[in-house]
């Protein structure tokens, strides 16, 4: 397999709670996450929790991710994963073989800051691989263009 994993942290003037309750919120996704324009199939309720699945596409709509949410341990942690055929189409047919981890670490270092810390993790089988534009998508500059997003929509 093929290991990709990009990192970003930034540090946010505000509580865990408040970072940890808007980056889990799906529906916020396509206001803050370059690749992302419309997310679905969202549960109608929020918190999320473990189990709960929903999709994603970009701005072209023919990929679509199906994520399951592992772990949501507010205001600490929250992990989802894609697996099997990512980016099929919307009928679920075609995209790669693989898997994509997504973890949000929230820590508090003192003096009012919480650290908002996101890793992706891509794994694809070598004989699969990815197109490149979806290692565009998750380039570390557009993970920093997400988290200049929540700064902004945050206030």
């Amino acid at each position: 397999m093929g290991i990709v994993t990009t990192t970003s942290e930034t540090a946010f003037v505000r509580s865990p709670e408040e970072i940890y309750d808007f980056v889990t919120d799906p529906a916020n996704w396509p206001k803050t996450y370059p690749g992302s324009a419309r997310v679905g199939d969202v549960p109608g309720k929020l918190p999320l929790e473990v189990g709960d699945t929903w999709t994603e596409s970009g701005p072209d709509g023919g990929r679509v991710f199906t994520w399951h949410l592992a772990i949501a341990m507010r205001p600490r942690l929250w992990m989802f994963n894609s697996v099997g055929d990512l980016g099929h189409d919307s009928d679920g047919n075609g995209g790669m073989p693989g898997r994509i981890t997504v973890q949000y670490k929230f820590t508090r270092p003192g003096g009012g800051i919480t650290l908002f810390n996101r890793t992706m993790t891509v794994e694809a089988f070598k004989e699969s691989p990815l197109p490149d534009g979806f290692f565009r998508t998750v380039n570390p500059a557009h993970i920093d263009a997400y988290h200049a997003a929540i700064a902004r929509e945050l206030g």
